[in-house]
This record gives C-alpha cells, structure tokens and sequence, in this order.
C-alpha cells in the first residue's frame, strides 16, 4: 500500500510561502522522498467589503479591501515518516496548510 500526501499551502505573503515550499523541496531532495510540484496556481485577487459603521441602515462603506492569496501544492508519494513530519511542522501563522491522504492499492489487489 502506497499513501499520497497532498499539501496545500496558501498566503497572501508569497516570500513566507516560497521559503517553507523551498525548505520542504530541499528535505525531500535529502531524505529521498519522491516529490512532485510545487505546483503554482494563479494567484487569486480577492476583495473584501469595509462598512464604516456596524448599523444596518448606515449604507456608508470605506474603499474595499484588496489583497492576493498565492497558492502551492506539493505530493509527496510513499515515504510516511517524511509526509507526516512535513505535515506536522511548524508553519507560520500567515500559511494556512491542508493535508489530503489518499491511499493507492497496488495492481490485483482486493479491498
């Protein structure tokens, strides 16, 4: 049985964000782990509104508030030990990080 561990990592402070993608990358490369990405998607711009004041009927609104999310993801096939320790890191709290297992049954096998 082979485990895929997909991490997705994702921040508005991209320097943050290449430097724990580039520490993972070197680890593996290290270890021996077989890992693929880190995949870029493009980055998103997002938009959120600003009220003036926290009344129902005041209409008045500040400027919105803009900001970019980069977003990279990385799969690290086989080496358990390796993925759960990349998982279970210390991050920084401006990189929120999602971890997706899958498990992938060999060719013949039941279950």
């Amino acid at each position: 049985m082979t485990f895929v561990t997909r991490l997705t990592l994702q921040s508005g402070d991209r320097a943050a964000l290449e430097g724990i993608v580039e520490d993972i990358k070197s680890t593996a490369e290290r270890k021996g782990a077989e890992l693929k990405g880190p995949h870029s998607n493009p980055p998103q711009k997002l938009s959120a509104p600003q009220h003036r004041r926290l009344h129902a009927d005041d209409e008045r609104m500040f400027p919105s508030w803009n900001y970019t999310v980069f977003t990279r993801e990385l799969e690290i096939h086989g080496h358990d030990e390796f993925a759960r320790n990349a998982a279970a890191r210390e991050f920084p709290d401006s990189i929120h990080v999602e971890v997706e297992i899958e498990q992938i049954h060999g060719m013949g096998r039941r279950n």
